[in-house]
């Protein structure tokens, strides 16, 4: 089995490539059924330092649908910037346009509809130098959430070429209008008195043509103010002020709070210092254990660098992951793997030392793969990418190899092949000449296998991991793979244990054989799980392509002149299959998703329909699941659906929401990231006037009806 586990490298290390495939150029332009995304440039003079010099992304939204202000308000998320420019050339902040008011329900937010442009100032240094071509090449990758009803997480990535020494200015009209609903500056600053629940606010120096008027007020600092509350304004004088109720869910108390105020398109700005004393905070986001409140309070402090970690805060989160780690053994999705260390454990029963040492290679394994896994993630997530714990699996070629991969496993498993009876001998013996490479790839299948799975006391430890300094949270990576390995590697060196193997003998064929089947279970799930992914078509395509490849096995089992030709015949049409199939694979599902998910008294979750439930005094449940997630799976079959679960849901009145992250979803991982997880399952109670509530990864009824009944 020594050629599947290198297939299982290749798997696992394939699965990194489908999360960085979105930041690759597509133009300047990027469309989509809700926005027209274009960047576009001015450059009067042409580039040259000292010469004025502009981008901006100009949206261009369907109607009803709008994107977010660098202040959302009650929920949604500001459109992000990640530059790829020229050595010389530098990008300032954008330059954020007047917004408005949208209301959403009891909800308010701050936003754009209709054509908006958010210019960005660029400055150009004495070491740019033009290409060979005379050009500037500009990239940008950005990220926004549409809304309407419905909120779509969206990116782009755009690539735009201007000449040097030419006049680049065809869209000059619009930034001249993006500048004019550019918030100017007042030279008076504002003050802003907390007083009890409400911010009492005065701005002086207001142009004389808006005295008397009533205006709009937009604070950059977001989770202060309730935007949808009611609040007053009055003219005393030439005086503005208004009193401005904080928001119940207040996460910060600034010193100094900047503030735009607006008629129609016209804005002006100021720098509010505020005094008085601010009431008690909200209380934290999640039920998380008091250290890991602590460090994600630490990691919010500066966002820019990772706060330090006190020890008892790292300490507890290596504690959970090796608990997690050792827990994991148990998820489903291990099984398979289960069988094939069983399999090896009867292999050394007579053979301490090769017992020993194959036990130290499978560790080795483990702990690399998830060491690099947990690097990999990281390191896209620094770089702009929203990705979590099982990443991997929300990509359905990913799914489709794996697939392949325990097939061959079964295939092999249930005597249909020997690769030692197919292969030249140099190659066939690999297994018995490197026995520590075999167990070592054993240990990144593991990995590969059990990583969508997310064990009691990993997901806490998981979600810490990605606010700590890098070597803190790889650490948290080694010891959760040290954890899910130490059972091998105690069972290894253990003499006791190896006293009670059994001896090998005939039944261990048998034994193999029966493990095949594991295996065949595993390639279903799979298989359903495209299906969730592509829908039927692209489960369908998945199961020719596995018919084909077990032909190849098969033909390439026989003997001379038949092997050659009956093993021609498969593989041309193994690549007839994939050729006319292979593109339903990854094709995203039209299924009725949405359908299904109401005809059970679920429904769909979106970024700001938890925040609508709740202030309007509506108790919510939300799934945090995926279909690649065997313990989620397991969750609603045995709890979830429950008839008593369910008849205290309708008691309670509980909207249930269910927030599928089978396909990689920016929103759902935000989401996740705000309750201190990085993976699935995750379970939370939201009521009116509470934090959220999370519960464990597996639930139980008992748990599930205590927790809704509070």
């Amino acid at each position: 089995m020594n050629f599947a586990h290198l297939f299982a490298a290749a798997a696992l290390a394939a699965s990194l490539l489908p999360a960085a495939a979105s930041a690759q150029a597509k133009g300047p332009v990027v469309t989509t059924e809700r926005v027209r995304a274009e960047l576009v440039a001015h450059a009067p003079e042409g580039i040259a330092p000292g010469k004025p010099l502009w981008l901006g992304l100009q949206i261009a939204h369907q109607p009803e649908w709008h994107t977010y202000w660098k202040n959302p308000g009650d929920s949604g998320l500001p459109t992000t910037f990640e530059w790829t420019l020229p050595a010389g050339i530098e990008a300032g902040e954008v330059a954020w346009p007047v917004p408005k008011k949208i209301p959403v329900g009891p909800l308010a937010n701050y936003g754009y509809e209709g054509t908006v442009l958010l210019p960005v100032p660029l400055k150009v240094t004495a070491a740019w130098q033009p290409s060979v071509f005379g050009e500037a090449e500009i990239k940008l990758k950005s990220t926004w959430l549409v809304c309407k009803k419905e909120c779509i997480p969206e990116d782009g990535s755009f690539t735009l070429k201007l000449p040097a020494r030419s006049t680049t200015a065809m869209h000059g009209a619009a930034f001249q209008a993006a500048w004019d609903q550019q918030p100017q500056a007042l030279k008076s600053p504002a003050e802003a008195v907390v007083e009890g629940q409400a911010l009492q606010v005065t701005v002086r120096g207001l142009p004389a043509k808006v005295v008397g008027k009533d205006l709009e007020f937009f604070p950059e600092t977001g989770e202060v103010i309730e935007p949808a509350g009611r609040w007053t304004q009055a003219w005393k004088g030439n005086t503005w002020t208004a009193s401005v109720p904080l928001s119940p869910h207040r996460s910060q108390s600034p010193s100094v709070m900047p503030l735009v105020l607006a008629l129609g398109d016209q804005g002006w700005r100021s720098e509010a210092k505020v005094s008085g004393t601010w009431p008690a905070a909200a209380a934290p986001v999640a039920a998380v254990s008091p250290a890991l409140q602590e460090a994600l309070r630490n990691a919010a402090a500066a966002p820019g660098a990772p706060a330090a970690t006190p020890a008892s805060t790292l300490l507890a989160a290596l504690l959970g992951a090796l608990l997690g780690g050792i827990i994991l053994n148990l998820m489903p999705c291990v099984f398979p793997v289960l069988a094939i260390k069983v399999v090896g454990f009867t292999k050394h029963a007579d053979d301490r030392r090769g017992h020993r040492i194959s036990g130290l290679a499978y560790t080795a394994g483990v702990v690399t793969s998830f060491a690099a896994l947990g690097a990999v993630m990281l390191a896209l997530r620094a770089a702009g990418e929203q990705l979590g714990w099982g990443f991997q699996l929300q990509s359905p070629a990913v799914v489709a190899t794996l697939a392949a991969l325990f097939t061959l496993i079964a295939l092999n498993l249930a005597g249909m092949f020997e690769f030692r009876s197919m292969l030249p001998s140099s190659l066939a013996t690999l297994e018995a000449r490197h026995p520590v490479a075999n167990a070592f790839l054993t240990g990144v299948l593991a990995v590969a296998v059990a990583s969508p799975c997310t064990a009691p006391f990993m997901g806490a430890s998981l979600g810490l991991a990605i606010s700590l300094p890098a070597a803190e949270a790889l650490a948290i990576f080694v010891v959760l793979g040290l954890g899910m390995a130490l059972p091998y590697l105690l069972a290894s060196w253990i003499p006791a244990f190896a006293k009670h193997l059994p001896r090998p003998g005939a039944w261990m064929e048998t034994f193999r054989r029966l493990m095949a089947f594991p295996m065949f279970a595993t390639v279903a799930w799979l298989v359903w799980v495209l299906g969730q992914q592509s829908g039927i078509d692209g489960a369908g395509a998945l199961l020719a392509l596995l018919v084909a490849m077990s032909m190849v096995v098969w033909a390439l089992t026989l003997r001379g002149r038949t092997r050659v030709a009956l093993a021609s015949i498969a593989v041309a049409g193994l690549l007839f299959v994939g050729w006319s199939t292979g593109a339903a694979i990854t094709r995203a599902s039209t299924g009725p998703v949405a359908a299904a998910a109401k005809a059970d008294g679920w429904q769909p979750w979106a970024p700001e329909r938890v925040q609508q439930l709740v202030a309007a005094g509506q108790p919510v449940f939300v799934d945090f699941t995926a279909a690649w997630c065997v313990t989620c799976q397991y969750n609603k079959k045995t709890t979830l659906s429950r008839s008593e679960v369910m008849a205290d849901f309708a008691a309670g009145k509980y909207t249930l929401l269910r927030a599928d992250w089978t396909r990689r979803d920016p929103a759902i991982t935000a989401a996740l990231a705000q309750l201190g997880r990085n993976g699935v399952p995750v379970y939370v109670v939201y009521r009116p006037g509470r934090p959220p509530v999370v519960l464990s990864e597996v639930l139980s009824v008992d748990e599930v009806r205590s927790a809704i009944a509070l």
